[in-house]
């Protein structure tokens, strides 16, 4: 399955769901995109980046080996930041990183009518298949 297939698929079964991406944090490169609505390639592009800053931007890095520092552990690599959900005025922004690359980032745009709980739960269920299809 191609990975637009994937997100399309996801994006079906999530409630209220009105936008999917795929991105790679490391780059800030957005690798696929399901929307409802057309959006200028500006306001895509800058929430590609906006994922990869949430995940990897220079403050949560220091957090991240804050972490590690105080527990006494290597800085290997591993993130402690799997899942952010933000709410905004309107709609819900699930962000998971994947399992199997964790420099991927699954987004999904609900609206805010949307069932929390089950809009994260049908978002974690759609996740081996977006990273089987981005390889």
């Amino acid at each position: 399955m191609s990975l637009d297939t994937a997100l399309n698929k996801a994006a079906t079964t999530i409630p209220e769901c009105v936008a999917a991406g795929y991105v790679d944090v490391s780059s800030g490169m957005l690798l696929a995109i399901k929307t409802v609505d057309s959006h200028p390639r500006e306001v895509i592009d800058l929430v590609a980046a906006a994922t990869a800053d949430i995940f990897n931007g220079p403050n949560v890095s220091m957090i991240e080996k804050m972490f590690k520092r105080a527990r006494g552990l290597s800085d290997d690599g591993h993130h402690y930041f799997q899942e952010i959900v933000v709410n905004s005025d309107n709609l819900i922004h699930v962000f998971l990183r994947g399992k199997r690359n964790p420099e991927y980032v699954a987004v999904f745009v609900c609206r805010r009518t949307a069932n929390l709980g089950m809009a994260l739960t049908k978002a974690r269920i759609a996740m081996p298949d977006l990273e089987a299809a981005a390889g």
